[in-house]
């Protein structure tokens, strides 16, 4: 098992800024989603880092190639040694970037004696999540999973999923916390990656209406006269929700499908408490109106 040494002799901001290299290719469309997962905010982090593709030689101790193709994401899915060094020079945390690497390679068909093998050639110190990262994660996870459920119908899928945008988060915790709404960035995300996984109608629109089942109003009126009107009525409601615009569908969601009262929901999304009335309001009218006007022969 080998020690990567730290990045000890860091150049400073004054040096890096002056010396601004290409960026990257951009990241090759053959990367599948959780490849991206922690490719995308690795990229960020060395755009932002103003460092170039030499510094992270000098500091990875990796060749300019290797380094150019692992933030492409091309050609091959990187062992995690060279990933870990990458990521260290950069400042990265290490916990939640090996599971967002551990995902992504099982995506790439890596078997699991692959990743454990990666995994135990670099020697590294677990760390502990920053204590307001975890106050955040651990104040919001409840609505979050709810909100994934209702897209991917399984808790097995909701809490993945949700895990994967708390290591994101975690990754980027210094840019979400220096944004002007942290609640907002980290709600952006953890859709985005919901969205991602969810069932989409031929439109690119999520698909809801197997949700209608998981309801209460289908279970308390499974055996009694007028279920299937019940049933055929909620599957158009939840069809004309997916036509809202992205507040209005996500504060329509967590109130109808999840239960989350409205201050809740304005805190989770990051917005003022009267917005969510204002979204709410527009919300129904514009249901309504979907749910009203013929469908054209």
């Amino acid at each position: 098992m080998m020690s990567l040494p730290g990045p000890a002799h860091q150049p400073s901001p004054l040096h890096t800024t002056a010396k601004r290299g290409r960026p990257p290719a951009p990241i090759s469309p053959d990367a599948g989603d959780s490849h991206c997962a922690w490719l995308e905010p690795v990229r960020n982090s060395l755009f932002a880092s103003r460092l170039t593709l030499d510094d992270l030689v000098v500091r990875s101790g990796y060749s300019k190639t290797r380094i150019s193709q692992l933030l492409r994401g091309n050609d091959y899915y990187p062992p995690w040694e060279i990933t870990f060094s990458v990521t260290r020079a950069l400042g990265l945390p290490t916990r939640p970037l090996r599971r967002l690497w551990a995902a992504a390679a099982r995506e790439a068909r890596k078997g699991d004696d692959w990743i454990k093998n990666c995994i135990d050639q670099v020697a590294h110190q677990g760390e502990e999540p920053p204590l307001p990262y975890q106050a955040f994660t651990d104040d919001v996870r409840g609505v979050y999973t709810d909100y994934a459920r209702a897209f991917l119908l399984t808790d097995q899928r909701a809490h993945w999923v949700v895990s994967e945008a708390f290591d994101i988060l975690w990754v980027c915790w210094g840019t979400a916390t220096a944004s002007d709404n942290l609640h907002r960035y980290a709600w952006q995300l953890l859709r985005s990656r919901v969205m991602l996984r969810a069932p989409c109608h031929h439109d690119g629109r999520p698909d809801l209406r197997a949700a209608v089942f998981s309801t209460r109003e289908v279970h308390n009126h499974s055996t009694v006269p007028g279920h299937f009107v019940v049933l055929t009525e909620l599957i158009d409601l939840f069809d004309a929700i997916t036509h809202l615009p992205d507040d209005q569908m996500d504060a329509a969601v967590l109130q109808y499908l999840c239960g989350t009262p409205h201050q809740t929901i304005a805190h989770v999304l990051g917005i003022a408490p009267t917005l969510t009335h204002a979204v709410d309001h527009h919300a129904r009218a514009t249901v309504e109106a979907l749910l009203t006007t013929p469908n054209p022969e």
